[in-house]
């Protein structure tokens, strides 16, 4: 296939005069070592910061499933010790960390009665 320099001339011209002198700049014409070292320090930061991203979403083998690491760092249970459900409710949440209990279990034993279950009053099972 030939090239027509021409066409090519034409094109850079137009090219120039819509968007300046720079788009048609070749992207070496102002390289130097000063831009090269900074350029490979933003490279080696990237690596690192993938690397680190990379390690945050490893798998763990746990019970026969693969879990995601960072979720077995996480210090919430999600088991009520009350009446033993599993629950990934948001309101849960709420009531594990302040009542240790799920909703439902709040809402059956312990409110209205806040003072008793502070005082460490639990339902038999």
């Amino acid at each position: 296939m030939k090239k027509d320099l021409n066409y090519i001339a034409k094109l850079e011209h137009a090219i120039k005069k819509k968007y300046g002198k720079e788009a048609i700049k070749h992207p070496k014409a102002e390289w130097n070592e000063e831009k090269e070292k900074e350029y490979l320090e933003q490279v080696k930061k990237l690596s690192d910061k993938d690397k680190h991203s990379h390690e945050k979403v490893e798998k763990v083998d746990k019970d026969g499933f693969l879990i995601n690491k960072k979720l077995l760092r996480r210090g919430s249970n999600r088991t009520c010790p009350v009446c033993n459900n599993y629950s990934f409710d948001k309101k849960d949440d709420l009531y594990m960390i302040k009542y240790e209990c799920c909703w439902t279990c709040y809402v059956q034993y312990v409110e209205d009665r806040e003072e008793r279950w502070i005082s460490g009053w639990r339902p038999t099972k």
